[in-house]
């Protein structure tokens, strides 16, 4: 089955999985407001809505579903007014992406048939929106071939915060150039190892995107978790009826919490089951405010970022400051080279560009001090 470059693609479904909070992200990020509600790219658009409008092309009308936590869903209907009122899913807690993901594919299956469903996080950050949707059609061409197939990202250095997919032998599919079979998932490495991986030209990092049918996904997960399996399959049989909210909880806090990529997608990589295509349009995660600085633009007198109002952020004698203001208050940064400040209204983080990846220990700390406010 052939497509206009443009036109939606009849028999596909997206999947948008909302969840995570991004601790590496706070006080900006948090439990009741988490970083795919934010702007995080100045773009006057939410990640989720980014992502909304990046997908929304591929699709018919209401052929997206979004999954997300019940405390986010007026948030996210607010955001994303074209969603339809049965497109949205909401869970009680979370059960990690298994759960989400395969729920929605039972539905989409109960609804449509066997579709092919395409799953993309809301909240990651793409450059290049036109050759995204390029390289997504030619993972549905794959997933026509009964493959789960995943969109490795070029890896523009040996990162060790992501992991990685490891590519093998072209499958020579005419529609799907450069879809190649998955030998292995691996997990985050260290220096050492990613330098290595990067080096044999083999590795791509995994963002965490799937394409595939419906019931091929499903028939992995009975293989792999038959109990996860049956009871997603349970819940889709009620959902469009009077029982769901009595078969979710019942059924919802006794779910197995797993990932995808190690309930489904490890072990049937192992068994020559998923495929990759190549994707090149520029990615990232937004997992830390390095990551954030990234992509925002440097100011050519000191390298500083700001996201958010400029006018509010005075910087002296402070190269490659990151500021994030968000309080209304004036935010000076004097004689300090590579911190990263984020101005909230009941919280203020100071840092240095080298420990934002230990924000995430922030959080612990006010757990444990029982600061559920700020969290």
């Amino acid at each position: 089955m052939t497509h206009h470059a443009d036109a939606p693609i009849d028999d596909f479904r997206i999947i948008i999985p909302a969840g995570g909070v991004g601790t590496r992200l706070w006080p900006v990020s948090r439990a009741g407001s988490p970083k795919f509600l934010h702007d995080f790219t100045g773009s006057g658009r939410s990640l989720l809505q980014a992502t909304w409008d990046r997908v929304e092309p591929l699709v018919r009308p209401d052929g997206v579903m979004v999954v997300t936590g019940v405390r986010h869903e007026s948030a996210v209907r607010a955001q994303l007014p074209g969603l339809s009122t049965a497109a949205l899913v909401a869970e009680p807690s979370p059960r990690d992406s298994m759960a989400a993901i395969g729920l929605a594919a039972a539905i989409l299956a109960n609804r449509d048939g066997d579709v092919i469903v395409g799953s993309f996080a809301a909240d990651h950050v793409i450059r290049d929106a036109a050759l995204f949707r390029q390289v997504v059609r030619e993972a549905v061409e794959v997933a026509r071939a009964g493959y789960l197939t995943t969109v490795g990202i070029a890896a523009g250095y040996p990162s060790t915060g992501f992991g990685y997919i490891h590519g093998g032998d072209s499958l020579g599919m005419p529609n799907a150039p450069t879809a190649v079979r998955v030998q292995a998932f691996t997990e985050k490495p260290d220096a050492a190892t990613a330098q290595a991986y990067l080096a044999t030209g083999e590795y791509r990092w995994n963002a965490g995107m799937f394409v595939v049918r419906a019931e091929v996904l499903l028939g992995h997960l009975e293989d792999q978790r038959p109990a996860l399996h049956a009871a997603l399959r349970s819940l889709a049989a009620v959902w469009d009826t009077p029982q769901r909210e009595r078969a979710l909880a019942e059924t919802w806090p006794n779910l197995e919490r797993v990932a995808i990529d190690h309930a489904i997608a490890e072990p049937v990589a192992a068994s020559g089951g998923v495929a990759m295509v190549l994707g090149d349009f520029g990615w990232d995660d937004i997992g830390d405010f390095g990551s954030l600085a990234a992509l925002l633009p440097a100011a050519e007198h000191d390298g500083g970022r700001v996201l958010g109002d400029h006018g509010s952020v005075i910087r002296i004698g402070a190269t490659n400051a990151v500021v994030v203001p968000g309080s209304n208050r004036q935010v000076v940064i004097l004689g300090l080279d590579d911190v990263v400040v984020v101005d909230t209204p009941d919280a203020v983080l100071v840092t240095t560009r080298d420990r934002v990846q230990d924000v995430k220990d922030v959080v612990a700390a006010l757990r444990e001090r029982g600061r559920g406010d700020l969290l």
